[in-house]
């Protein structure tokens, strides 16, 4: 039974992951849009597959375009668009040329030129020149001190739009009088236009004041010159920009209960905005699997649970994994024993954390496995090395980049 389970949960994941793929999405929504006279700014993990999309169905209106993404995550040539990888989750050099290579692109553009921006998850590293004095090893090691912390993206948005000559709505000031136009891929929750990709054309709300409390929070401290770029206010009205959401964690969440549905499972979503330490979350979505199993509520067995969004690891130890491989971890140890359920947890970008793995996939005998190797699972939950316990139970979730990115998908699945 364990082994169906295990494949139906796959089944599941792969058909939600595939119907969240930009590439429709995109390509209807260009449909419905009169662009002329065109360059094609695209950034993000699923950059390069939005900007297919959108060369397959504008051809020639497109003059010049750009796709930055993550390292390994372009899928060949596109006729006409340079193509460039990057740093991700931290900027890199590369990050710096590409950035530097987009802005050449729309520079002297007019107002019967469009700007199209195609938005997807990385974009906040993918796309980033720092503002004024602030150099790249400064705003890497903020970079990494803030994702260390177990800040929300939010507020590790909100500091990163202060520092940078294109986040918080500076790039669509920089490209004036021209039209742009933004079809975004969220993988915020909420789809808040101004986080995604940390909002290079969206009017900022969070403020100056605001990013210096979120230091203060985290207990991080900075150079003089960045507390003085942090002082200056990002743009707080645009008036040259229209924005589309093509998808998102709820699409996903969807499907997964559409697929799950067909395979004879009693289905329904959680939720979609799941946002909270991933280990606590873990937690909580064992407790939840418990009551499926031991009292068959609140679905009848068998059934699926469908939950969206995006958790925080506050790293304390020196171990390897993210934040998927985190809760699968945590809800295996809480689930030890039980027999007939599943828990996968996986980021629909296929990737987890400084990993090749994209989440975990777990069940009653995972602790078993790991335990039967010599190993103490919650030390690898202490220690935040989910990666090496997961890899010894077998139950790591390697996908490779999957062209999509709409925030994490957890399952799970009772017998």
């Amino acid at each position: 039974m364990i082994e169906r389970l295990r494949k139906d949960a796959l089944k599941v994941v792969q058909s939600a992951i595939e119907h969240a793929l930009p590439d429709n999405a995109v390509k209807q929504k260009l449909e419905q849009i009169e662009l002329s006279s065109v360059v094609l700014v695209a950034i993000g993990k699923a950059a390069w597959r939005m900007a297919k999309a959108a060369k397959d169905v504008l051809k020639d209106e497109i003059k010049k375009g750009i796709v930055i993404t993550k390292y390994n995550h372009s899928e060949g040539d596109i006729d006409g668009v340079e193509i460039y990888e990057a740093g991700h989750p931290v900027p890199d050099e590369n990050t710096m040329k590409a950035t530097e290579r987009a802005l050449q692109l729309v520079k002297n553009l007019t107002q019967n030129d469009t700007v199209l921006l195609l938005i997807s998850g990385g974009g906040s590293s993918l796309f980033e020149k720092p503002k004024g004095s602030v150099t790249l090893d400064q705003l890497q090691k903020l970079t990494n001190q803030l994702l260390k912390s177990g800040a929300s993206i939010e507020e590790i948005n909100a500091v990163r739009k202060h520092l940078s000559e294109v986040k918080g709505g500076r790039f669509a000031q920089k490209v004036f009088p021209a039209r742009v136009v933004c079809l975004i891929l969220s993988d915020v929750l909420g789809d808040k236009l101004d986080v995604i990709a940390s909002g290079p054309a969206h009017p900022d709300s969070s403020t100056s004041q605001q990013a210096l409390e979120i230091l203060k929070k985290y207990n991080i401290s900075v150079e003089e010159n960045v507390l003085k770029e942090l002082s200056e206010e990002t743009p707080k009205s645009l008036s040259n920009v229209e924005s589309h959401i093509v998808g998102s964690v709820k699409i996903a969440c969807e499907k997964a209960v559409e697929v799950a549905e067909g395979l004879g499972y009693n289905s329904t979503i959680l939720t979609t905005n799941l946002d909270c330490e991933a280990k606590e979350a873990g937690f909580f979505i064992a407790s939840i699997a418990k009551e499926l199993v031991l009292h068959d509520r609140p679905l009848k067995k068998p059934c699926a649970l469908v939950l969206g969004g995006e958790t925080v690891v506050h790293v304390k130890g020196r171990g390897k994994g993210g934040r998927n491989q985190e809760l699968a971890l945590s809800a295996a140890i809480k689930i030890a024993g039980l027999d007939d359920v599943v828990i996968c947890s996986v980021g629909t970008d296929g990737t987890d954390g400084p990993t090749d793995a994209a989440g975990g996939l777990v069940d009653g005998k995972t602790v078993e496995r790991i335990k039967k190797a010599g190993f103490d699972p919650m030390k690898f939950l202490e220690e935040n090395d989910s990666y090496n316990a997961l890899k010894i139970a077998k139950d790591l979730l390697v996908t490779g980049p999957t062209g999509t990115n709409v925030n994490d998908l957890i399952l799970i699945l009772v017998g």
